[in-house]
């Protein structure tokens, strides 16, 4: 990944540089080449947070692989989702506790708490280490406005717990399966094969 990381930015470099040598004429319009430079940006966004995800998630719990690959299938078949992976912050005052769940984290147990209708399935799973300790929990939400973006309220309580604390949280879109983390108050698209 971090070879594809390396060659994208290269790429996009390379097109730059060409663009600021083209400007001069004015024949040439650099409106569909900027276009697609920015889909390359897009595009490098996501590689690179699909490469620091597993590297944040790593230090974290040991189930990081198996994290991964539950969420590519949630994608798949557009289950939401989201997850708190408590890090060096104590969550515990920061959410409203939903379930006790005191369980080894797995993906099929993950799965099953996402599938539509589980009476779990709507609120946020809380993963410390291994474990998966509690589901159902409620998120604080953001108060920032994101110009240009509507977020649902998943992504909202994302962003809300990771301006409070510097827990990572996951989140699978129901409506596009389109999978992003959040960390420190940020969102970062995840590269899956539902957004291929």
């Amino acid at each position: 990944m971090k070879q594809q990381l390396a060659e994208g930015i290269q790429q996009i470099s390379t097109e730059l540089q060409h663009s600021i040598s083209v400007l001069d004429n004015e024949s040439y319009c650099l409106l569909g080449k900027l276009e697609g430079i920015k889909e390359k940006f897009i595009n490098i966004e996501s590689v690179a947070a699909s490469f620091y995800l597993n590297c944040y998630l790593a230090a974290f719990t040991d189930k990081y692989a198996e994290l991964s690959l539950c969420v590519q299938r949630l994608s798949d078949r557009r289950h939401g989702a989201l997850i708190v992976v408590e890090r060096r912050d104590v969550l515990d005052s920061f959410i409203q506790k939903g379930t006790d769940i005191g369980a080894n984290l797995t993906p099929a147990l993950l799965e099953a708490i996402f599938y539509p209708g589980n009476p779990l399935h709507d609120g946020a799973v809380l993963i410390r280490s291994n474990q998966i300790i509690s589901a159902a929990n409620v998120l604080p939400l953001t108060a920032t406005v994101i110009s240009g973006k509507k977020l649902g309220t998943r992504h909202r309580a994302a962003l809300g717990l990771t301006e409070r604390s510097d827990a990572l949280v996951l989140i699978v879109s129901e409506e596009t399966g389109r999978v992003s983390f959040a960390l420190n108050g940020k969102l970062y698209p995840i590269i899956t094969t539902a957004s291929l």
